[in-house]
């Protein structure tokens, strides 16, 4: 008898309220165009692409496109990470990365290269200066500071000028195997022989 008690509940589900169907005739199901707006509404843009050029002691040393808000580790990771004789500590890993950035990482020992600096053409001193490496005395750490300069390039210009000489002009630096017309036009600005 308790069994039967216990399996056969007394008038549970006669005495359960119903919900109101009134209730449901209050809620408006959204027409179509809301529907799309409320999409446009939380369509998230895709980030900016942003161009780095990382330079010195990483495995693969080059121009890489990365997407904006990432960081200086992020353009390092790209670069295939740190050779066994780069020296990082200086390096602001979480540095914020921007467009046309060009990150430099020294050898363990290496001093940070010292560019020579032009006063402007008005002899103002006030005004923006600009920085040129002199082809000529630079070493390849140096001369890899340059955008699109990387290791064999540089070693390059170093093997030309033990080998030939002085350049005589900056438009020398095209004798260069590798070293084209826009590579040059690229690099004209930056570099001097004086």
């Amino acid at each position: 008898m308790i069994s039967a008690f216990l399996f056969f509940p007394r008038g549970q589900g006669d005495d359960e309220l119903l919900p109101d169907e009134s209730l449901y005739d209050e809620l408006e199901t959204p027409t179509e165009n809301e529907v799309i707006e409320m999409a446009a509404d939380t369509v998230v843009q895709p980030p900016k692409v942003i161009i780095v050029d990382v330079k010195g002691a990483v495995l693969r040393p080059n121009v890489y496109s990365l997407q904006e808000g990432q960081r200086l580790i992020d353009a390092i990771t790209a670069a295939g990470g740190y050779t066994a004789d780069a020296d990082s500590r200086l390096l602001n890993h979480a540095q914020r990365l921007t467009d046309e950035a060009v990150i430099y990482v020294p050898l363990i020992g290496e001093e940070m290269p010292v560019f020579e600096s032009v006063i402007s053409e008005n002899g103002n001193p006030n005004e923006p200066v600009s920085v040129l490496i002199n082809i000529n005395t630079a070493d390849e750490t140096q001369l890899m500071t340059l955008t699109g300069i990387g290791p064999a390039k540089a070693a390059a210009i170093v093997k030309y000028r033990t080998e030939q000489g002085a350049f005589q002009s900056v438009e020398d630096l095209m004798k260069i195997s590798g070293i084209g017309q826009k590579t040059f036009e690229v690099l004209s600005e930056s570099i001097t022989v004086n």
